[in-house]
């Protein structure tokens, strides 16, 4: 299963990524995976789950992008139409060849990631509001005098 070394990779590069940031959780690493790239999605996701077992980004997701391969034909430029894991020796359309475009993906496109120090800031800003509701009295936000 060369899922898991693979995933041990795109955590140690979306790891490095974030701690350049400053001491952040991983939240989503969204990962670009082509239908040529010899990866099975559904164990990348199992072996994301082992990799970051223990870490301070357990519980963190892997959301792989599936990039299907087209195909195109040399003669007339038609892309017909497949299912996945099929495919065409020639043009329906004209009979020409038909050429191999994409789906060698295996990319991270993006890494999203917890900044501590805003949600306590957001967290002080809550409660700062709320205790200026209980200062007036009221409970709810401050009347104007003379409206």
């Amino acid at each position: 299963m060369h899922e898991l070394s693979l995933v041990t990779e795109v955590y140690r590069t979306a790891r490095r990524a974030v701690d350049a940031r400053g001491p952040h959780r991983i939240e989503v690493v969204r990962l670009a995976v082509g239908e040529l790239s010899a990866v099975e999605p559904a164990l990348l996701a199992f072996a994301w789950e082992a990799v970051t077992a223990g870490t301070p980004d357990e519980g963190s997701r892997l959301e792989v992008d599936f990039r299907p391969a087209r195909q195109t034909c040399t003669g007339c430029g038609a892309s017909p139409e497949r299912a996945v894991g099929s495919w065409l020796r020639v043009c329906g359309a004209c009979g020409g060849l038909l050429s191999v475009e994409g789906g060698d993906e295996l990319d991270v496109v993006s890494v999203t990631f917890e900044d501590p120090a805003a949600e306590e800031a957001a967290e002080e800003t809550a409660e700062e509001a709320a205790d200026d509701e209980a200062d007036d009295g009221t409970g709810g936000p401050p009347s104007s005098a003379g409206s």
